[in-house]
């Protein structure tokens, strides 16, 4: 059947099947009655859980200006998983943001996870209407 459609087992292969590292897509802002809530997926495709993982994060403002740093802590990652998450930026208005940068992984820990491995496995994606990535 691959060969029915012109592409080789291997690129079969490539196309499904998921790499390796860690994936955050930013996938929604909705004003909350604090500030602005925003809503991540993260994939964790490491082949090992993830005790404990933390982002750095900077928030830009409407004039591209850094507004501040935040550490949003992500908790457990299971090894395989998706896991939805959502926090609450106190005091910053959805419609303020222009981007939130992945700035640094503040913790990334597991049982044979590398000093590193996390931030350079990390890829990114987005849903939202403001930039976004690292």
């Amino acid at each position: 059947m691959l060969a029915a459609i012109g592409l080789p087992p291997a690129a079969v292969a490539a196309t499904t099947a998921p790499a390796a590292g860690l994936s955050l897509e930013l996938n929604a802002l909705q004003p909350s009655e604090t500030g602005c809530r925003v809503t991540f997926l993260a994939t964790n495709s490491l082949g090992k859980p993830l005790d404990k993982a933390a982002f750095e994060v900077a928030l830009f403002n409407a004039a591209g200006g850094i507004e501040r740093l935040v550490t949003l802590d992500f908790k457990a990652l299971p090894a395989g998983k998706t896991k939805v998450l959502q926090f609450d930026l106190a005091k910053t208005p959805c419609d303020g943001l222009s981007r939130v940068l992945i700035n640094d992984v503040a913790t990334c820990t597991g049982t044979g996870v590398e000093a590193g491995e996390c931030l350079a496995s990390l890829t990114t994606s987005n849903k939202s209407t403001i930039q976004f990535g690292l």
